[in-house]
Formats: structure tokens, sequence, C-alpha cells
């Protein structure tokens, strides 16, 4: 209401100053004629004045905005693949059922392109056929529940609001930790439940490996030193290593 009975305020002040100075204009040069010529020749072009400054001004200036503050939410992106995201690939992709096959789809290099990223981002999200039938569900959960502190302050953070996909993929996460967490024992659960878990496994493992292809592609762009790095040390590749040969 404030905010409102400012612009209100502002706007008559305005108006009043406007009309003050035509009538000093006017008492100073006597001439109507000519101020009024220019009054409305002036308010002939306010519509297009209006259309460059309130709408294609604007839009350039928020679509700026929301560009540096993409920008910024990745070096979050970062932040949870660095704490989480690349330790949680790695056990996941060793207890796959296909892993050769995924290293050979996602596995990238220095010479992609964007049509490469896409072909692997599409390999992913139609898998419907991987399994984690070798995974450790008691180390799985040790580790999970150990990031949950860490999970649970990115959740917090409404910004990340915007980045709907890096939303998904903490959301798929923290449910995973959850369902494991509230199960006593993960020992001798029934095929049922196995089969329960596994999806949730599933739907992270999907989430993760989109949301890492996307910054992945972000590096490339953006930070190449970065990108360098993360080619070398990530876990879809036979042998990662930070050390350059």
């Amino acid at each position: 209401m404030n905010s409102r009975r400012y612009y209100i305020v502002l706007a008559c002040a305005l108006i009043f100053i406007s009309i003050v100075l035509f009538i000093i204009d006017y008492l100073i040069f006597g001439d109507l004629r000519d101020n009024l010529f220019y009054l409305f020749q002036d308010l002939a072009f306010l519509p297009l004045q209006v259309l460059i400054v309130g709408i294609v001004l604007e839009r350039i200036l928020a679509q700026r905005e929301k560009e540096e503050k993409f920008q910024k939410l990745n070096m979050v992106v970062g932040a949870f693949f660095s704490e989480v995201g690349n330790k949680l690939s790695s056990v996941l992709i060793d207890a796959s059922d296909k892993k050769e096959e995924i290293i050979n789809n996602i596995n990238v290099r220095a010479n992609w392109k964007d049509i490469d990223f896409k072909r692997a981002i599409n390999y992913v999200r139609q898998d419907n056929q991987t399994g984690f039938d070798k995974i450790d569900l008691p180390q799985l959960k040790s580790f999970l529940i150990s990031k949950r502190s860490f999970l649970l302050a990115l959740i917090e953070n409404p910004n990340l609001l915007e980045h709907e996909s890096f939303t998904d993929l903490l959301l798929a996460v923290f449910h995973l930790t959850e369902e494991l967490e509230t199960r006593p024992s993960l020992d001798n659960l029934p095929d049922t439940d196995l089969i329960h878990i596994a999806l949730d496994i599933k739907r992270a493992y999907q989430y993760l490996v989109v949301q890492w292809l996307a910054y992945m592609q972000h590096l490339r762009t953006n930070y190449p030193f970065l990108y360098s790095h993360y080619l070398r040390i990530h876990p879809f590749q036979p042998n990662p290593s930070a050390i350059v040969v």
C-alpha cells in the first residue's frame, strides 16, 4: 500500500512540475501556439517512447538480470557436484549393470559440441533399462545422510526455485535419502520394497546425469578452465584423474 501511495504522489508531483514549467515558458515567451504545437508533438511520440523504454528496454534488462542470476545459480550447482554429485555419480555408475555403455554415451570430451550434449541428454532420458542391482545400499545411505545438512541448505535457498531442473534433482536426491534413512534396516528387504528403492535410485540418477551434462555444457561455454578440470575428474570415464597428461 505504501509503495502504491508513493507512485501516486510521484506521478502527481511530476505532472505538477510539467504544468509549472509550461506556464513559466508561456510567461517568458508568450507563444501559446508554439507551446501547444510542441506539446502535442511530444505526446504523439509518447506511445513509441513507452514501447521502447517500458517494454523493449525493460525486457533487455530483465533478460540480462536473469542471465546474471543463472550464472550465480550455476555456482551453487558446481558446489553441489563438488560436495555430493560427483561422488554420488561414481557410486551409481560403479553399481550399474550398463557401466560401459553409459560411459560410451556420456563420457564428455574436450571436442564435444552442443549436439553431443543434446544426444547424451536424450540418451539418459530415454534409458529405461539401466539397473543398479550391485549397489551397496547401506553405503549409499551412509553417504547421503552425511550430506543431509548440505542438501537441506541448498533446498532452503529460495533463488533455486528459478532453476527448475536443479530443484528437481535436489528433491529426487533428498527423497532417496529419506527413503533409505526411514528404514530401520536395509537387509532382507522384500522384492517389492527393493523395486521401489530401485525406482527412486533411477529417478535420482537420471536427474543427476542430465543436470551434470547441462552444467558441463555451461562450463564449456563460460569457464573453459573449470571445464578442463572436470573433463579429467568426472566419473563417467574409464580412469578419471586430475593429472594432466
